[in-house]
């Protein structure tokens, strides 16, 4: 420890420009303080700080230590919070926000649970489509489908999902089934909020235009569509596993599949991850692995 010693004590006085503050910080003397950062000043050979009867300046070598200082105290402090925290029970307010059916269908039931298992932890959860400031609106955590666009934000895949295009039989009598992408424009595709559907062609991306009568941003309206033989869809798994698994909806294109998007979790790059945001990842990492969306 002794290349340590003296180096919490010269950062809480640059950080309190004095030794009193510093003192009062650190919940020591002043003489104490002003010992340890003599002896590191001895140790480097360098004066760190001017100091007058009337204030406490820091020296330029003092200024270009103090930044190569302050993210390692902050990384003992964190590292020391981390251990206290895995020795403690999980609790305290979770707010987690999440697209609308995905958090209904899939992410509220995984949370009833682990909230059974953690009865000291509270939940506030906001379903929305919209993509919420976490920040500004205090979220400790998002769920995230797809792909990212935040690089503010850090981001740990929860799962993959895949997304299926799909028909009822009744279209497909009635219609053809498209074997390629460009018979798409031929067919009636039921749009959700972009007309552009990605496909993986031979290991590159393909983005297609599509159109057809009926746009809506909601995913169960779509599939209701298609089960009435009304068009094309193309919708994550958890939209149309059970209607693929009973028949009443077909895969089609299937060798254009796209490959499997990420559901994330994020969370602020700035915000220390807590125990209780910690645990609720790996519990949703865990969950959504073992279930793999069989309901």
């Amino acid at each position: 420890m002794a290349n340590w010693e003296g180096v919490n004590e010269f950062v809480a006085v640059v950080e309190s420009q004095s030794f009193t503050g510093a003192a009062e910080k650190l919940s020591t003397s002043v003489a104490n303080i002003s010992r340890r950062v003599n002896a590191l000043e001895d140790k480097l050979g360098v004066k760190l700080f001017v100091r007058t009867t009337r204030k406490v300046s820091v020296t330029a070598v003092g200024a270009t230590f103090y930044q190569h200082c302050k993210p390692l105290v902050e990384g003992l402090t964190l590292a020391e919070l981390a251990i206290t925290q895995l020795q403690s029970t999980p609790k305290g307010k979770i707010k987690i926000t999440a697209p609308v059916t995905f958090g209904e269908q899939v992410l509220a039931p995984l949370i009833h649970e682990f909230l059974l298992e953690y009865p000291q932890i509270e939940l506030d959860m906001v379903l929305s489509n919209k993509k919420m400031d976490l920040v500004e609106e205090g979220f400790d955590l998002a769920v995230r489908l797809g792909r990212l666009e935040d690089s503010t934000m850090m981001a740990r895949k929860l799962f993959d999902r895949e997304v299926f295009v799909c028909a009822s039989p009744s279209y497909l009598k009635r219609y053809g089934e498209p074997h390629t992408l460009s018979e798409l424009k031929r067919h009636n595709c039921l749009r959700g909020s972009t007309r552009y559907w990605r496909f993986d062609e031979k290991g590159d991306e393909r983005l297609i235009h599509v159109d057809g009568r009926i746009q809506c941003n909601s995913g169960y309206a779509l599939v209701d569509a298609a089960l009435k033989g009304l068009g094309i869809v193309h919708l994550p798994d958890y939209y149309v596993q059970p209607y693929l698994q009973t028949g009443e909806l077909v895969e089609v294109l299937s060798a254009y599949r796209g490959n499997q998007e990420g559901i994330w979790a994020l969370y602020p790059q700035n915000r220390m991850l807590t125990s209780k945001v910690r645990t609720l990842i790996n519990y949703l990492s865990e969950s959504l692995g073992q279930k793999q969306y069989e309901q």
